[in-house]
């Protein structure tokens, strides 16, 4: 069954299914508004991600979108789209197709990112970087690109949930969690100061930011030294610890033993 696109009674929705992950057909950086201020244009079997960096206008079979500097788009396939420029226009996109199984989820076809938007950028480029080449590597992080798109909205919606710059925060502490982290590059990241991103993991998680980065990594050491055969080595070096004396102390005041005495099943948690 194709993937839904937006009903009559909901045209500025499309209807997105995300059970398994993209095709994708093709990913980059797309450039507009060189040599002309308008494109019409459609993909007939292929869903449409973008990214913007750029002021201009969308129009998606006659339903019209503003198009800003950190809104993205899901444009479903088959749809007559047509882009207004107000000049050099650039944004990252991803052409895809969805297996279009499972449970509808209605998106909106533009939103802010908010919080998001570094989260959203780096995978898309990520993506674009794995290109031809890891093609399994490319889908996954389109993949999770969109479920978080696709997040947006139900996040606006919802309140009592965590706050969208805690919530990409934590997406950026695990996605660097092997790279060196500094509270100032997680703030900048979720687009808050310093001081707002320590009160949000003070409320949102009970513990400072450098706590949280600590307790994920020891977390991620445990289930490696448990459910893998990775040398005690490459388990701290993919947490983030080059300094095998440091990791042996960190295991042992986190996790209450040893690598090896966690390895063999004892400690903590």
């Amino acid at each position: 069954m194709p993937p839904a696109a937006a009903s009559p009674q909901d045209p500025r929705t499309v209807a997105l299914r995300l059970d398994l992950p993209p095709r994708v057909a093709s990913i980059g950086t797309g450039v507009h508004g060189t040599t002309g201020l308008h494109d019409v244009f459609r993909l007939p079997d292929l869903w449409q991600l973008h990214l913007y960096a750029y002021d201009g206008e969308l129009d998606v079979d006659g339903e019209r979108f503003t198009i800003r500097p950190g809104r993205v788009s899901l444009v479903p396939p088959g749809a007559l789209v047509r882009y207004r420029y107000r000049g050099r226009s650039e944004h990252l996109y991803a052409h895809l197709a969805l297996p279009g199984t499972g449970d509808a989820v209605r998106v909106p076809v533009m939103q802010d990112c908010g919080a998001l938007l570094p989260v959203l950028g780096d995978l898309l480029r990520h993506a674009a970087a794995a290109g031809a080449g890891q093609p399994g590597r490319a889908a996954a992080d389109v993949w999770a690109a969109l479920w978080r798109v696709a997040g947006l909205a139900g996040a606006r919606g919802a309140p009592a949930g965590p706050h969208p710059a805690f919530a990409a925060a934590v997406a950026y502490i695990e996605s660097r969690i092997a790279e060196p982290l500094t509270v100032p590059a997680v703030a900048a990241a979720a687009g808050v100061s310093h001081n707002h991103l320590t009160r949000l993991f003070r409320a949102e998680a009970g513990a400072t930011v450098v706590a949280h980065i600590r307790r994920r990594r020891m977390e991620r050491a445990r289930h490696l030294l448990r459910e893998s055969t990775l040398s005690v080595a490459a388990v701290a070096a993919a947490i983030g610890v080059a300094d095998l004396q440091a990791f042996n102390k960190a295991c042992r005041r986190e996790l209450g033993a040893s690598p090896r005495a966690v390895r063999a099943g004892r400690g903590s948690g």
